[in-house]
């Protein structure tokens, strides 16, 4: 039965990686505390949707910017000070969240502003986090590592928003922001206590000074690897076509016949498939295929959110009419696209760092971050659209479908891919 559980062999043997992966958790459940209170506060001030959904247009821009440069600074500097003076920075900026809330500054520019800022500091810090793993950590076990990784996501993004509104309502603003800041210490002992880690040389990109030139030699490297290509490929077409966040408010409102609750059992229903992949991840942590093995997850997932939307259809049509049968079929199914989704990325994340030059992680990694952070919001746009046009069920089945046909596209394009192996990595 082991063989199919959690591997924690990494925590166990490599004393760094045990203190990366304790200040990750941790500073992860307490950005979830500072996301949800920033929400709560924007909404609080401006009784505006609109405004609230400006906070992802301030945030999303500075990490675009911040995460190309900060792949450049990880692969140009040595990496142990960059990861702590970035990890800082992020200190910093929750300290002047914490601080604008203890001193009743009830301004939304004030916020928005901060929100930026802290924005910019996680876009240098993700790819830089992200570059170290593999120096940490043997390359056997990056795979056990990720699902660490992976296991934490799922279980903060479940947890932490439902944690953050707690305290939020009992404790107010302030000690969400502060709880926040106070997370950051193992986070900040963890970077302080890795060995130095300078610039590795080699034959493509050697350290140069960090700046636009480097993060151009990362995107050349990029678009001659196609192994490395197809997973950024991949993933925007599951992102794009087939992520269906935008469609639970409506669902919730109307089709599901349910409220805000509604809305936050979808939602938790695929960050419980990510926590339910990390904890069953030796089932697949041992494949070798791993382009096979990532190419069939996002497959799934397709599959998966096309089923989510022929129940959403059937359900608008009258099925399961004053029943939970519709809802509950909506979160198994998104579960199960979870799970799909925690895969693909455990295996597209084991693939960027083990296919890549050591000299070329950082900005590979900063390249990867603008992937995952625009992917989503331009699925949501797309999402939105297509509910708007042709009603929720249609939106997600259709965006599935086109979804899988790029999978089987991209298949035919890169049939390499298909044969990398996690013994023999190549770009």
């Amino acid at each position: 039965m082991a063989r199919f559980l959690l591997d924690i062999t990494p925590l166990r043997e490599i004393p760094a990686f045990r203190r990366l992966w304790m200040g990750s958790t941790l500073s992860m459940l307490g950005s979830q505390f500072t996301v949800i209170a920033i929400s709560l506060e924007v909404f609080e001030l401006t009784r505006s949707t609109f405004a609230v959904g400006l906070v992802g247009v301030f945030a999303l821009v500075p990490l675009i910017v911040a995460g190309l440069y900060g792949g450049s600074i990880g692969d140009t500097t040595d990496r142990r000070l960059a990861g702590l003076w970035t990890t800082v920075g992020l200190f910093a900026m929750t300290v002047a969240l914490a601080a604008h809330a203890w001193l009743d500054v009830r301004s939304v520019g004030v916020l928005y502003s901060i929100v930026a800022l802290h924005s910019f500091a996680q876009g240098l810090n993700q790819p830089v986090r992200g570059a170290i793993v593999p120096r940490v950590v043997p390359m056997r076990q990056l795979p056990a590592a990720n699902a660490l990784f992976q296991l934490t996501m799922g279980s903060c993004l479940m947890i932490g928003p439902l944690l953050g509104a707690f305290t939020v309502a009992a404790l107010g603003f302030q000690w969400a922001y502060t709880l926040d800041a106070m997370s950051f210490g193992v986070s900040l002992w963890a970077m302080y206590k890795l060995p130095s880690l300078p610039p590795e040389p080699g034959e493509h990109g050697a350290a140069r000074r960090a700046g636009f030139r480097s993060v151009v030699e990362g995107f050349a490297f990029l678009a001659t690897r196609p192994n490395l290509r197809m997973t950024f490929l991949l993933d925007l077409a599951a992102m794009v076509f087939a992520m269906p966040r935008a469609l639970f408010p409506v669902l919730g409102a109307s089709v599901l016949g349910g409220d805000q609750f509604t809305v936050g059992l979808l939602t938790a229903a695929l960050a419980a498939g990510s926590v339910i992949a990390g904890i069953f991840s030796g089932t697949f942590i041992r494949i070798n295929h791993h382009g096979r093995a990532c190419t069939a997850a996002v497959a799934g997932w397709a599959v998966c959110i096309m089923a989510f939307g022929a129940v959403v259809l059937l359900a608008s049509h009258g099925w399961g009419a004053d029943t939970v049968w519709p809802l509950a079929l909506s979160c198994l199914v998104l579960l199960a696209a979870g799970v799909m989704d925690s895969v693909s990325m455990l295996f597209r994340t084991t693939i960027l760092q083990a296919a890549t030059p050591d000299n070329l992680r950082g900005r590979l990694q900063g390249i990867f971050i603008v992937v995952v952070a625009g992917g989503p919001r331009l699925g949501d746009a797309a999402m939105g659209t297509g509910g708007q046009w042709l009603g929720p069920g249609w939106a997600a089945l259709g965006g599935a479908t086109i979804c899988l046909l790029l999978v089987l596209l991209l298949v035919r394009l890169f049939p390499a891919f298909m044969r990398y192996d996690a013994r023999d990595p190549q770009p």
